[in-house]
């Protein structure tokens, strides 16, 4: 059969290999089973009382799940009463649930007969003092009678008044904002009424559109004022940036997709118009300044937080200012400005330019408008750590520095304006613990009396009550099951909340992984990471390294310090017999403004020779690593970096796989990679500052065994970021092999465990020259 273009199965197109590994160990089904059992999907549910994502409610009170071994519990608890119960009886709710399908009450889309483990609720609120549960299941409304005799029945509609596309709710919850036909338009939550409050928003120029290009969606992005009378929004004008296609395959005609993709160095990149709705007058106020870049003061989207938030947007306590933060194409100067929400007129506060790129935080924006005493809590890194200054809003004028020491600021999770002080953690502020443990402190706004209100040596996941009167700290370690406790607001422990039960998980042989320290390229900055090895291992041998790698800049190859029953799959992998790592290099966050400036400008680094070096380190230290025998391997950014690696440094890297690479940034959304790498500058001859970190420019280098994976449709980073690598090796006469996924987004959707199958495949053949078992099935999506 001749194939032409599209794919109709999985195509795989091995390109021969460089070299035949030598025929090893033959693995076998259990060998590959083994190794699944250590997959996410296999051991997250051996985890029991995990507390994450807590419910606050607005009297202090919070509610979270409790998975064990009879399924979940809803739990409540009571800061002030220092108690934690099940918020109802389920058991119950279960048997007048079943009961009401049965006699025809309920019609909500149940699965199957309901124990009280297995309940389907999405939300709930308690009434009558307990007597009453309304829960949210799916879209369904249910109020179940706990005391009388009425049982279960349909209370109405979850989405009842709400429109059909998605939306953003106002404060009060009385209406709801949403696009159609690229205007804005409003619905009465209680009435369904409908009313369209713009009226010029045209095709690439709409109102509170959602597209950064790499990521984009219908729900709005727009702040509503306190009063809920007013949106902060913007027309985004997208009229000329150039178009991304993509093509569905299918048995029939091919299905196109087209968008708008802005890409580093294009002439012409979206940006946006900013106005104030007044929503009840039907008025736009267009604010009385020069349109602004597409861009954000921390991530690489509009709205960083997810939702439908605008993270760069605050209003007044009174509804009448809107203060925001403008930053430059090439994110190396904001502006913090304030507009008057009737007139439009704006008004400069302050500025600040960087010589790389400037950033307000370390995963959240920081800055914070204080209304009441007209001043400013300000985010720099200008000391060489992210700190938090006091600006004056009236005169721009600096204040204060209100932290101060080696360590970042990571996210302020309160500011308490009476009292003068700001909550917020940070990271490496301890000596002697990991430098990427997350920390409480509290500081006064004058930078005295700067406390450690979580002292225990793991990292801190903390969420604040709307009262601040307590918070929960959830704490642990890659190797410790995590800890929630509920403290004060001087961090004192009120009470435990729950302890994670890793019994089961330990039963089926896990073991926790070891931190790891190494030395960077420059033989003297310490770096950090975990490394991962089989559970029957045996120090008489030697086996091969595989490193997993991600090199930012925005986030690391290791991820959170937090306790994880699985980290991606680098301990399914370790279990074929192999030693796995991740090392977080230089250029990655969470240390200092210098670290991460590390490779700025150099993306071609992709902190691969700190990878190197801390693979030679470790096996110096270990004389059961074969260094001889190196693999590496990543996904997205990492895949660029798994790549450039096998490129770069050929005599070094033996096998590698590359999934979804952004390998030419100049082919990739023009926020990031104008970022990380600079605004594109074309030389007389020619030549531009992102050749270098071009990866198909370099396709002659490569000796080793290259796998290179991607998704047909990935909308984030485009397939043919991995195709110009392609037609590169072709052109360079090389042997490699290609993995395209057909109708696949970034992640591979239901192919995920097809391609983390044939990733082991490729290791174990190459790598440690052994014979996988032939298509060991892994479990699908669905069965996951």
């Amino acid at each position: 059969m001749r194939l032409r273009a599209g794919w109709a199965v999985v195509a795989v197109c091995s390109l021969g290999a460089t070299g035949a590994a030598q025929v090893g160990r033959v693995y076998t089904t259990a060998d590959y089973a083994q190794a699944e059992k250590f997959m996410d999907y296999n051991v997250d549910p051996l985890v029991y009382h995990t507390v994450e994502h807590p419910v606050w409610l607005a009297d202090g009170r919070f509610w979270y799940r409790d998975a064990g071994p009879d399924g979940t519990t809803f739990m409540l608890v009571d800061p002030a009463e220092r108690t934690k119960a099940a918020a109802f009886d389920q058991s119950k709710v279960a048997a007048e649930l079943n009961e009401a399908v049965r006699a025809g009450r309920l019609a909500a889309p149940l699965p199957g007969k309901l124990n009280a483990g297995s309940l389907p609720i999405d939300n709930f609120t308690i009434e009558d003092g307990g007597g009453a549960v309304v829960l949210t299941i799916g879209n369904a409304l249910v109020r179940c009678d706990l005391r009388g005799k009425r049982g279960c029945r349909r209370a109405g509609d979850a989405q009842a008044g709400r429109p059909a596309e998605p939306y953003d709710l106002s404060p009060d919850r009385k209406k709801a904002a949403f696009i159609r036909a690229n205007n804005l338009w409003v619905r009465d939550v209680a009435s369904g009424k409908e009313t369209q409050l713009t009226a010029d928003g045209a095709a690439d120029f709409g109102y509170a559109t959602d597209n950064a290009g790499w990521t984009h969606s219908d729900r709005p992005i727009l702040a509503w004022s306190p009063d809920s009378k007013k949106i902060a929004t913007f027309q985004l004008d997208q009229r000329k940036v150039g178009m991304m296609y993509l093509v569905r395959t299918t048995a029939g005609h091919p299905t196109l997709e087209a968008w708008r993709y802005p890409f580093a160095g294009d002439a012409v990149v979206a940006t946006i118009e900013r106005v104030v709705i007044d929503v009840e007058g039907r008025k736009v106020v267009r604010l009385k300044m020069p349109p602004d870049q597409h861009r954000s003061s921390l991530c690489d989207d509009l709205s960083c937080a997810g939702g439908h938030g605008w993270d760069d947007v605050q209003w007044s306590e009174d509804s009448t200012r809107l203060a925001f933060v403008s930053t430059s194409r090439d994110h190396k100067q904001e502006w913090l400005r304030v507009a008057d929400a009737a007139t439009g007129e704006v008004r400069d506060v302050m500025n600040e330019k960087v010589a790389t790129y400037f950033e307000s935080g370390n995963g959240k924006v920081n800055w914070r408008v204080l209304w009441k005493s007209n001043e400013v809590l300000w985010f720099s890194e200008r000391d060489d750590w992210g700190q938090m200054y006091l600006y004056d809003l009236a005169t721009g004028g600096l204040k204060g520095q209100v932290t101060r020491g080696a360590g970042d600021v990571t996210e302020v999770l309160r500011v308490d304006e009476q009292a003068r002080a700001i909550y917020f953690l940070a990271v490496g502020k301890q000596p002697g613990r990991d430098p990427y443990y997350s920390a409480l402190y509290r500081v006064n706004f004058d930078g005295t009396g700067m406390r450690l209100l979580t002292p225990e040596d793991a990292d801190h996941a903390v969420t604040v009550s709307p009262d601040g009167r307590s918070f929960l700290d959830v704490w642990s370690t890659p190797g410790t099951p995590a800890t929630a406790v509920l403290r004060d607001a001087e961090g004192r422990v009120a009470m435990e909340v729950a302890r994670q039960d890793i019994a089961k998980l330990r039963a089926v042989g896990w073991v926790a992984p070891a931190p790891i320290a190494v030395k960077a390229r420059d033989g003297k900055t310490d770096l950090y990471g975990l490394m991962f090895k089989p559970t029957s291992f045996d120090a008489a041998r030697r086996y091969p390294i595989v490193d997993l790698v991600y090199p930012g800049p925005q986030t690391g190859s290791c991820g959170s310090r937090s306790f994880a029953a699985a980290h991606r799959d680098m301990q399914a992998l370790a279990e074929l017999g192999f030693v796995v790592v991740c090392i977080d290099g230089m250029g990655t966050p969470w240390r200092s403004k210098s670290f991460h400036d590390a490779h700025y400008g150099d993306m071609r680094d992709n902190t691969v020779p700190d990878q190197v070096a801390g693979i030679k380190e470790l096996a110096a230290r270990y004389r059961w690593i074969d260094v001889d025998r190196v693999g590496i391997y990543g996904h997205s950014g990492g895949g660029a970096a798994a790549a450039a690696a096998m490129l770069h440094f050929p005599e070094f890297f033996k096998v590698g796989i590359s999934e979804s690479g952004n390998h030419d940034n100049r082919i990739y959304e023009d926020d990031w990679a104008e970022k990380w790498q600079g605004l594109l500058v074309k030389n007389a001859d020619g030549t531009t500052n992102y050749d270098g970190q071009a990866n198909q420019n370099f396709a002659k280098d490569l000796k080793g065994h290259l796998l290179l994976v991607h998704g047909t449709m990935d909308d984030n980073v485009p397939p043919n970021e991995t195709l110009l690598v392609v037609d590169a090796l072709i052109k360079a006469n090389k042997d490699f092999d290609l993995l395209m996924v057909p109708n696949a987004g970034h992640g591979y959707g239901e192919a995920r465990a097809y391609v983390a199958r044939r990733r082991w495949d490729y290791f174990v053949r190459n790598l440690a020259g052994g014979v996988p078992p032939f298509e060991y099935r892994m479990k699908s999506a669905v069965e996951q």
